[in-house]
């Protein structure tokens, strides 16, 4: 083949798009915070495989019809090495056992933590952009998040609770923490002594009761018990509608989370 003829052939290759960091198998996700970034990401055909977490409408983070066209795992290292993927995308809570067959078979691993606050949630979208190849995704994603978190000054600061489900509060030191902050909340959770995530008992709350309560949408027992208690004290406290799925993880989630507690605040 002459250089003329071969040349047309080198543009056409350098026009492919390229995803150097992965080939092969695709991509298997076992973490569903992970899908969320994964599918904002990766072409359908990349992935072939997302957490089953994200199957189910009390733990996933993204739409169940876009989640539902994807086969689901559970994470065994079984089911996974089958898959033969390019790359897997984990969670730091997978045990050691199973890490270690991933291994053993050459699967390449991405473990990931549960990012505390914004600037680790920020790392982790361009360690996921990284990893497969989208880095100006991953640039776009964070602009993203840092305009939705920009402090916007409201005066005096109500005091909220943040309710994941149950009687579990969202306390100080964690990732809803830092956005409740940044859509003008002070944190209630504080004034119970109480960190990280813990149940927090009606009793409690009504000898000092918040400005607002903030817990996801449908009727619990817990739930229905705490507002008629707080209503039969006088405690006037209004309660606002937070949707379950925004509470479980970061990333591209953190824009409409912070545009709802927003909303709630603008509101009061």
């Amino acid at each position: 083949m002459t250089r003329r003829a071969i040349l047309p052939l080198l543009l056409l290759a350098g026009c492919a798009p390229a995803h150097p960091a992965v080939r092969g198998g695709g991509i298997v996700s076992t973490n569903p915070c992970a899908d969320a970034i994964l599918l904002r990401f990766a072409a359908p055909d990349r992935i072939a495989a997302i957490s089953r977490y994200s199957q189910d409408p009390a733990a996933t983070s993204i739409d169940l019809e876009t989640a539902r066209k994807f086969r689901g795992v559970a994470g065994t290292a079984e089911e996974v090495i089958a898959l033969k993927p390019a790359l897997v995308l984990t969670s730091s809570f997978t045990p050691a056992a199973t890490r270690r067959a991933y291994a053993r078979a050459g699967l390449r691993l991405l473990s990931l933590d549960a990012p505390a606050t914004i600037a680790a949630s920020e790392a982790q979208v361009m360690q996921i952009a990284d990893a497969i190849g989208e880095p100006a995704k991953g640039r776009a994603m964070v602009a993203e998040i840092e305009a939705s978190v920009t402090p916007q000054p409201s005066g005096q600061e109500p005091s909220a609770l943040l309710f994941i489900g149950g009687n579990l509060v969202n306390g100080s030191g964690t990732l809803l923490d830092a956005m409740m902050r940044r859509a003008g909340f002070r944190n209630a959770a504080a004034d119970y002594g109480l960190a990280f995530t813990g149940t927090l008992p009606t009793e409690t709350i009504v000898r000092r009761p918040p400005d607002i309560v903030i817990a996801p949408e449908g009727t619990t027992r817990s739930g229905t018990l705490r507002t008629h208690v707080l209503a039969a004290t006088g405690a006037r406290v209004p309660q606002a509608a937070f949707p379950r799925r925004l509470i479980n993880c970061g990333g591209p989630t953190i824009p409409v989370a912070m545009a709802r507690l927003r909303a709630i605040r603008a509101g009061m």
